[in-house]
């Protein structure tokens, strides 16, 4: 039960009702009741699973698990911090700072991308085990033939290090002018570089690639690249019943 006792001023900063350094003055100028009880301690511990905290008599309640779509631009890295580029939580306005991404895209790659705080579900969709398909928008250098439609599906022969499972690829047309076939392509792994790998391996050359959905998350279209929202709730369920 220790675990769910936190700091009053973390709880409400964790909830975006302001700054660490707000909060706490918010709290020392009696605006924050616990249990309808006036706090003036910002280090008062809280039970986040029984108490009830309010904010300018606003209940704010403690979401202990956080779902968001992003729209992956190029040129960002999947990773929760660095040194010395931009990362995908970088792009957010989230004060958790147990927020991660689920899987990784290459940082040339672009599209959807989870970001939570909830290991269960990512164990879930990453899970080799559980196949979950992720697909994607491709365009693909020269012209690509029908016969790589059944190579992939029968588990390319991507290296000697590497068969791919079965994957299915579509051929939604040939850019005679930039030479490049446009390509719908679903995976069932997430192996390093794995696209752009398949490809080499049936003499072509992945020019552009966007992830559109993993399991049954799909990119909402109306998401500008590093533009980002929270799942809904029918969003989060349908992700837990993938597999």
């Amino acid at each position: 039960m220790a675990m769910s006792l936190i700091r009053l001023d973390k709880y409400l900063a964790d909830m975006k009702a302001g700054t660490r350094s707000e909060v706490k003055e918010y709290i020392r100028k009696g605006r924050v009741q616990v249990d309808e009880i006036t706090v003036k301690k910002p280090e008062q511990k809280v039970d986040i699973m029984t108490q009830k905290v309010f904010l300018d008599g606003r209940m704010i309640s403690y979401v202990t698990m956080e779902y968001y779509m992003l729209n992956k631009p190029s040129g960002v890295l999947t990773a929760t911090m660095d040194k010395n580029a931009k990362t995908v939580l970088d792009l957010m306005n989230v004060k958790r700072k147990d927020l991660f991404p689920v899987g990784r895209l290459d940082k040339d790659t672009e599209g959807l991308l989870l970001i939570t705080n909830d290991g269960e579900l990512a164990h879930n969709l990453l899970a080799p085990k559980k196949h979950v398909d992720k697909t994607y928008y491709a365009r693909a250098a020269g012209r690509i033939k029908e016969e790589a439609i059944k190579l992939f599906a029968d588990g390319l022969h991507v290296d000697d290090e590497f068969t791919a499972l079965p994957a299915k690829l579509e051929l939604n047309g040939y850019n005679d002018k930039d030479n490049y076939t446009d390509v719908i392509i679903t995976i069932h792994e997430g192996k390093f570089h794995q696209i752009k790998r398949m490809f080499e391996a049936v003499g072509s050359e992945v020019l552009y690639l966007k992830r559109l959905r993993m399991g049954s998350l799909v990119l909402d279209e109306t998401l500008n690249p590093g533009e980002y929202r929270t799942l809904t709730q029918k969003e989060i369920d349908e992700l837990y019943n993938c597999n």
